[in-house]
Formats: structure tokens, C-alpha cells, sequence
């Protein structure tokens, strides 16, 4: 057992935001543990940075059903460092997984049918060591389970006392504007839509924000770094150590292409004009409207946690500066 005991200062400097209509406030940044808490991974270094965030201010938690890797182990890494470190804080940490992404062989280890939206919530509640998780998320629209079957999941997993919250993610507009009115004639109403926001990636502005914000319904964005390219990692080649020159499906050699960096050594230029690094006015930016709640970054170490967190002294934009984001985005020559 760790004797563990969370900064006196942890609430000074983080900024707490509403998530859409609701009375809960997340954290400008919260941490997911989608990477570097599997059981491949030192526990060590996931305590210290799972530590240095509740430190900062930094309350919400995001994991899911099948993160790893083996899936399930970054659950199993959590739920072991929270028994140690964080018991007593329960009531001030928001714990988010999910269900919908393959987690065990067969037909109901993945989906959005109720048999397995409900066995994969109890499953993760055995790795967290905890009788309730604060959000629990459909993963991903199921095409072939009808969207009321995996809603009245939901609606169940909170009505059983296993779940505070409900949240959708990676739903499109329309399939979203459809769960999000299930839910509310169930009584359950939908928290919040997790999904991939960034400099690159902007769908969520064509269409679907505005569903969410109608409905009043949070939003929190996964990525914001675009998987390192708004970071420094890569602008001066791929390193031996980077997530880019391993084996990950999620960021290979061919996805950091010279266009691409040529933009982001454009955009660091314009972040270090604003005395922040290129990572921190990505969160800005991901934030800068006040339409996305929280930021979900994922680190390797806690000095990027410390290093993410101090985009809050430069938080705010000039039309200029954004007019120029904008300029870089689109590759316009000048």
C-alpha cells in the first residue's frame, strides 16, 4: 500500500467545465488511458502519472473495455492503482469506460446488444475494483443491433445503480440526434458524446456539434494532439522510441506525411509567437469556443501532463491567430 495524498493546491489553476446542460463539471484536460496502462506497460510509471494529473486538478478518468494492450489490462492497471492510491477520493474522480469494441471471442463480445453492452459493464466494474463507474459509454454506433436495444442498455446500466452517466461515441449526426431523443423518452438523458476533434480532424464541426449542443448534450474530444502531429515528437523525423515506429495500428510511418509537418512546423512557429508549445495551443484550440468540454489527451510521461496542463495561461485566441490556424490549415500559399 502507497501512502499517497493529493496535492492541497490540485483545484487552484484547473479550469472545470460543464458538459453540455447537466450540473456536472469536468476538467478542461482529462486523461485517457487508452495507451501506456496496459499490462505491457510499467505500473510504476502509470501511478506516477495518473498521481501528477489528480495533482493537477485533472479528475476525470477515461478507459475503456478493450484498452490495453492485452484489452482489459488498462482497467486492471487503474483499478489496482486506485485500491492503493485514490480510494479515498472516489467522490472526487469522474471514471468513464466503454462497450462496443470487440473485447472476447464470440458473438457477444462486441456490439451493442444488451447481452453485451451489460456483461461488458460488469466485467469492467471486477477490473476497476469499483461497484460504479461515473459515465458509461456505447463505444460505437452498431448497425446491427437496433439503437433503442442498445440505448435501454444504458438506461439499464444506471437504473442498476452500475452507472451515473450515459454517453455516446464516434456516433454521426444523425445517429446521435436519434439515441440522444431515446434516452430522454427513457428518462436517461444522454451526458455526453465523446469523439476525434482536432486541427486535423474536424468533423465534428459539420453538422454534428450542433445536434449536441440543441439537444444539450456535452462534448469531449479524444485526439486533440492528432496522435503526436501537434506535438514537437515528429517534426524533425520519426524517433526509435515513438508510437509511429513500433507496431501501432492507430499511427504508422505513412500517416506522417511532409505535408502534414510542413503544417504543424507552421503551427509551432505561430504557438511559440504566443510563448506556448504546439501541444498546448492544440488543446486551446480543441477548446476555444467553450462548445467542447474537456480535452482527452493520453501521455507516455508525466512531464507531458505538466507540459499539456500549461496551455490554461494561454488559453484564449485572437481572431488573428485563428484566421492564421485557419490559413495553415488549408495550405494556402504565403
Amino acid at each position: 500500500m502507497n501512502n499517497y495524498a493529493g496535492s492541497s493546491e490540485r483545484y487552484e489553476t484547473m479550469k472545470y467545465n460543464r458538459c453540455g446542460r447537466s450540473g456536472l463539471k469536468l476538467p478542461a484536460i482529462t486523461l485517457g488511458l487508452w495507451h501506456n496502462f496496459g499490462g505491457v506497460d510499467a505500473v510504476e510509471n502509470g501511478r506516477i502519472m495518473l498521481r501528477r494529473a489528480f495533482d493537477l486538478g485533472i479528475t476525470h478518468f477515461d478507459l475503456a473495455n478493450n484498452y490495453g494492450p492485452p484489452p482489459g489490462s488498462a482497467e486492471e492497471t487503474f483499478g489496482q492503482l486506485w485500491r492503493q492510491d485514490f480510494s479515498a477520493y472516489r467522490d472526487e474522480m469522474i471514471v468513464a469506460t466503454k462497450a462496443g469494441y470487440r473485447m472476447w471471442p464470440g458473438p457477444y463480445g462486441e456490439r451493442g446488444s444488451r447481452k453485451s453492452m451489460l456483461a461488458s459493464l460488469d466485467q469492467s466494474l471486477k477490473r476497476l475494483h469499483m461497484d460504479y463507474v461515473d459515465i458509461f459509454y456505447s463505444h460505437k454506433y452498431d448497425s446491427e443491433t437496433p439503437l433503442e436495444e442498445t440505448m435501454l442498455a444504458l438506461d439499464q446500466a444506471v437504473r442498476q445503480g452500475k452507472a451515473l452517466y450515459v454517453g455516446i461515441s464516434n456516433y454521426g449526426p444523425v445517429q446521435a440526434r436519434e439515441a440522444i431523443a431515446i434516452l430522454r423518452g427513457l428518462g436517461t438523458p444522454c451526458l455526453i458524446h465523446q469523439c476525434h476533434y482536432s486541427m486535423y480532424e474536424r468533423t465534428l464541426e459539420e453538422g454534428l456539434q450542433d445536434v449536441l449542443e440543441e439537444a444539450g448534450v456535452g462534448t469531449i474530444a479524444y485526439s486533440p494532439l492528432a496522435r503526436g502531429l501537434l506535438t514537437d515528437r515528429y517534426l524533425d523525423g520519426v524517433p526509435a522510441d515513438s508510437r509511429a515506429a513500433g507496431a501501432s495500428v492507430f499511427l504508422g510511418r505513412e500517416d506522417i506525411t511532409e505535408a502534414k509537418l510542413a503544417k504543424s512546423r507552421k503551427l509551432q512557429e505561430l504557438a511559440h509567437q504566443r510563448q506556448q508549445s504546439l501541444a498546448q495551443m492544440a488543446v486551446a484550440w480543441v477548446l476555444r469556443r467553450g462548445r467542447v468540454a474537456s480535452a482527452l489527451i493520453g501521455a507516455s510521461k508525466a512531464e507531458q501532463i505538466d507540459d499539456i496542463a500549461k496551455f490554461l495561461s494561454q488559453a484564449s485566441f485572437t481572431d488573428e491567430e485563428l484566421g492564421a490556424i485557419d490559413h495553415i490549415l488549408r495550405g494556402d500559399a504565403g
